[in-house]
């Protein structure tokens, strides 16, 4: 059986198209060819008819001194001309006299007055002249209806009269329409006869080798060459399966040097990622001190009040009542120092790596509350604007907590920095908003700013505008390594002198249903 989606029946199809249309331009040509011999026939029986009328009227009625008006009153000319009209196949004729009166008429009235002015033309030019008329339907296109043919008659030189024959031209288009029925079932033959042998030697020639070759690309497996099949000529499908194997023979080659350049890359892959996970924790524990620092101060003071506590309850010289005030402050200042340093520990602990669901509005205040112990926060008053209607991410909590923590830094140091005298509040304003599929969050400082040639470098490593010893130059660059693992994106927006703007967007979670619906 054939499949029609082969290239069997491609070709098949192709090829009795290609047969049929050939074979109908052919016959179209031989149509309009046999068309025009028949139509030239039928014009060459007109003047034969013309001339057997010239004969007729020449020796019944010029040899024997007769007019021709005499044609009106003679009794055998009617049988005469319709005996002639009848063998020639004309049926129309109309001879006029020297003034172009009607001397003889046979054919329909509705024809006539042409008829008469045809000849009337004829007998004034003096020349013969062939024309076509009216339009009818005929083998395969709109043709002519009739052929008239038009001749002067003349006696001793002069014209004496004219005359005007008339022939129908649908025998001869019946008479093609007949044959072509026969020609059309010549062709339907012909067509099978030659699909039928053109498919078979296709087949044999370019089909079942081509499906040799590709019943081998099927089976073909790492290691398994393809053999060249012999052929009995050095034809295309030959050197279609020589090239066909060498290329295989290269595609194990290759794909041997490209497993050993993937273990190469999954290797150098690996200890990229090591040392991406390196520089992170790097980066953590670099904050981590500068956060170990900032507390010590802020634990300092709670042991210290502790501590006189202590001294008081332990010299006895308190009442009851007393000593329990003390020892519930005591309770709120050693608790003060457990959540300090229990965020410290929480924030230094290695990341599990893993992606959970979080709410990001939340991550960011535990973010602010690590940092408001810290002494360089104090000058700083910090405003929500928490806007965004979905927070919801799926990221690893402790990597995020290390881009706000960065970027709080780098506010509060570039809020350090500002000048103290000049009647401006020192601020820092955490706005989030809606841009799905993202949620957009920024930290706005009014800081010293960023000057424009310094922007462009603020993600790559180890560049940093700040003091010696006051900065890695990693953090901003660890941020964007953390943004794009997670198929965000960190930017910055400064103006020296007018502060700086840190701008991340991450995609919002979204569950199975979500995702079909968009």
């Amino acid at each position: 059986m054939i499949s029609f989606s082969g290239l069997r029946a491609n070709i098949l199809l192709q090829l009795i198209f290609l047969i049929i249309a050939a074979m109908l331009l052919v016959n179209v040509a031989m149509m309009k060819f046999s068309e025009g011999g028949l139509i030239q026939a039928k014009v060459l029986t007109g003047r034969l008819l013309v001339q057997s009328v010239e004969q007729y009227l020449r020796c019944s009625f010029f040899n024997q001194d007769r007019s021709i008006s005499d044609l009106r009153s003679d009794l055998k000319a009617p049988y005469e001309l319709g005996r002639l009209l009848n063998v020639s196949e004309y049926s129309e004729l109309t001879i006029v006299d020297q003034g172009g009166g009607v001397v003889f008429s046979i054919g329909p009235e509705n024809g006539k007055t042409s008829r008469v002015s045809l000849a009337r033309t004829a007998m004034a030019n003096g020349a013969r002249a062939v024309h076509y008329s009216g339009s009818t339907w005929g083998v395969i296109w709109l043709n002519h209806k009739d052929v008239s043919l038009s001749a002067p008659l003349t006696r001793e030189g002069r014209n004496v009269g004219g005359m005007v024959i008339v022939s129908s031209l649908q025998p001869v288009y019946q008479s093609l329409r007949q044959s072509e029925k026969v020609v059309l079932f010549y062709i339907l033959l012909d067509t099978i006869i030659l699909a039928i042998v053109g498919i078979y030697i296709l087949s044999r020639i370019v089909i079942r080798p081509i499906q040799k070759l590709l019943a081998m690309t099927v089976e073909y497996k790492d290691g398994y060459v393809i053999p060249s099949f012999a052929e009995p000529s050095k034809n295309e499908i030959g050197n279609l399966s020589r090239s066909l194997s060498r290329m295989l023979k290269r595609l194990d080659e290759n794909k041997k040097e490209l497993r050993t350049h993937i273990a190469s890359l999954e290797k150098a892959n690996e200890e990229l990622k090591k040392a991406q996970d390196e520089i992170i924790r790097s980066e953590k524990f670099a904050s981590v001190g500068r956060l170990s620092a900032g507390i010590a101060h802020e634990i300092g003071n709670p042991i210290g009040i502790v501590l006189g506590y202590l001294d008081l309850i332990k010299k006895g010289k308190t009442s009851e009542e007393e000593t329990r005030d003390f020892l519930d402050r005591m309770e709120s200042e050693i608790t003060r120092i457990h959540v300090i340093i229990k965020q410290l520990l929480d924030f230094s602990r290695p990341s599990s790596g893993k992606p959970e669901r979080i709410h990001l509005h939340e991550l960011i205040k535990d973010a602010i509350d690590m940092m408001k112990p810290q002494p360089m926060m104090e000058e700083i008053q910090i405003f929500f604007h928490l806007e965004a209607s979905k927070d919801e991410i799926f990221v690893d909590p402790n990597h995020f907590q290390q881009v706000f923590l960065n970027i709080i830094l780098n506010a509060a140091d570039a809020l350090a920095g500002k000048d103290p005298f000049n009647g401006t509040r020192k601020t820092l304003n955490i706005t989030s908003v809606d841009a799905n599929p993202f949620i957009e969050v920024r930290f706005r400082d009014n800081g010293v700013g960023i000057s424009g040639d310094e922007i462009v470098h603020v993600f790559d490593p180890f560049y940093t505008t700040k003091e010696p010893g006051k900065g890695t130059g990693l953090g901003l660059s660890v941020c964007y390594r953390i943004m794009e693992s997670y198929g965000g994106t960190i930017s910055v927006e400064s103006q020296q002198g007018e502060g700086t703007t840190v701008i991340i967007k991450v995609p919002i979670y979204q569950n199975d249903e979500e995702k079909e619906r968009e």
